[in-house]
């Protein structure tokens, strides 16, 4: 009996506070808001093509606040929630209708970019036009929360800000200019980095919007013609079949490299890193039936032998059958300048950190020192008319906050401690002292005070 009280009080709660179907808004009114955010026409159009002029200038000006406002104003996540509403209401319609609109939309987006870099002065890729050019795990992995967050918002009656919040979270924009940047500058492998991103961010939050609505049971389309409803319906699980089977491909395929980037850095760091020597890039490559490690070193020429060393350790890194070459010095034509200041950059910018990390330091030490006499300073000023009252024979007075080291041979400690000067004319006895001692330390609330008293 008591097991079923628990157990019913276990199912209450989580009930209470993990069932969305608590907040969820009427089915009917989420389907057609959520139609509305498909079409891309007109005011959705040209919000589009200004916010990847936005985040193209943000990405080539390597400014993240930039890039951040373009995704905020982006409406490329109507489309690709569209889409997986379709699937999991069986609406062809409005499966075949997101589709047209999210291929018009990713279109304008790359020509508007592509557009955008060809006249751009600033030619170089930055570090945040790099960093959306090879997806990882992570990238999977926030897009399909991303995407559970959006469809499950969108269903409830306080649906908020979180599908701004979504659309910076899975960085749909970014990878779309840095797309067009590719094209721009005729470099091929950013073109198909950045897109085969996008396309797994948009495969996913997809994916995530069919599993909410079919978790929440929103009503499926119903058809007057069963036959062409039967006909629909096997349309729709071919298109599901095929977009979920490839997204767990992909999931595998990135997961892999992700495993194997981590083992390749981890292997660098721990067996070509030496003293003198530093790292200036690294890069795995394909190479017909085999994949090759390549890692460029600058400084202090390191022996053949320690680097035949490392290679014999790669298979406890799970590198198994991979070759690894190791370029050093500046003969090499291969070694590229553009890396060797970015790598001086970062070095740059590594001191630059912890120089300010110490002046820091050692600005919050001066502003404490400042604070302890500025509050020794007005406690003085304080004290001074009511100890004229109180113990008229003393005619100065001087507080000060500092530290006590006693030492002896066992140990050393530290204490903070008030040292309070006194100049008197007259003789103050044990129990006077006792006394001021204890009004002192009632007065400026300090538990340690140390009196120095000046006779005349």
């Amino acid at each position: 009996m008591m097991e079923n009280t628990l157990y019913q009080q276990i199912k209450t709660y989580l009930t209470r506070h993990f069932d969305v179907r608590q907040e969820k808004e009427d089915e009917i009114e989420t389907i057609e808001s959520l139609k509305k955010g498909v079409e891309f026409r007109g005011t959705n159009l040209w919000v589009l093509i200004f916010a990847v002029f936005l985040a193209s200038l943000g990405l080539n000006t390597n400014s993240t606040a930039v890039i951040i406002g373009a995704m905020l104003i982006s409406p490329l996540m109507g489309p690709i929630m569209g889409f997986g509403l379709g699937l999991g209401i069986t609406d062809f319609d409005l499966v075949k209708r997101s589709l047209r609109h999210y291929l018009t939309a990713t279109a304008f987006s790359v020509a508007t970019s592509t557009a955008f870099f060809l006249i751009s002065p600033i030619s170089e890729a930055q570090s945040e036009l790099l960093a959306r050019t090879s997806p990882s795990i992570y990238d999977v992995l926030i897009a399909f929360f991303g995407g559970l967050a959006g469809i499950v918002a969108s269903s409830t009656k306080s649906k908020g800000n979180v599908i701004p919040g979504v659309a910076i979270a899975t960085a749909l924009m970014p990878p779309l200019c840095t797309a067009g940047f590719g094209l721009a500058s005729g470099n091929l492998s950013y073109f198909f980095g950045a897109f085969y991103l996008y396309f797994i961010n948009t495969v996913f939050i997809s994916v995530a919007t069919y599993i909410v609505v079919r978790i929440l049971k929103y009503p499926r389309k119903s058809f007057i013609d069963k036959k062409r409803e039967k006909t629909v319906r096997r349309y729709m699980t071919i298109i599901v079949i095929c977009t979920i089977v490839p997204s767990i491909y992909l999931s595998y395929r990135v997961f892999e490299a992700t495993l194997f980037d981590q083992q390749v850095r981890k292997f660098i760091n721990e067996e070509l890193h030496f003293p003198n020597t530093q790292i200036l890039s690294r890069s795995v490559a394909n190479t017909g039936d085999k994949k090759e490690i390549k890692v460029v070193l600058i400084g202090q020429t390191i022996p053949d032998i320690m680097i035949s060393a490392a290679r014999l350790k790669m298979p406890s890194y799970g590198l198994k059958g991979i070759d690894l070459i190791v370029q050093q010095g500046f003969g090499n034509e291969e070694v590229d300048i553009n890396e060797l200041k970015t790598m001086l950059m970062k070095d740059l910018y590594k001191n630059s950190e912890e120089l300010l990390e110490a002046q820091a330091t050692q600005i919050d030490s001066l502003k404490q020192s400042l604070d302890r006499y500025r509050h020794a300073s007005n406690l003085t000023r304080t004290l001074v008319p009511e100890m004229q009252v109180l113990y008229p024979y003393i005619e100065q007075l001087s507080c000060t906050q500092t530290y006590l080291m006693e030492t002896n041979k066992n140990k050393s400690k530290q204490d903070t401690v008030m040292l309070v000067y006194l100049k008197t004319q007259q003789n103050i006895g044990a129990e006077d002292r006792k006394k001021l001692t204890q009004w002192l330390s009632a007065r400026t609330k300090e538990k340690n005070i140390k009196l120095i008293i000046d006779n005349k």
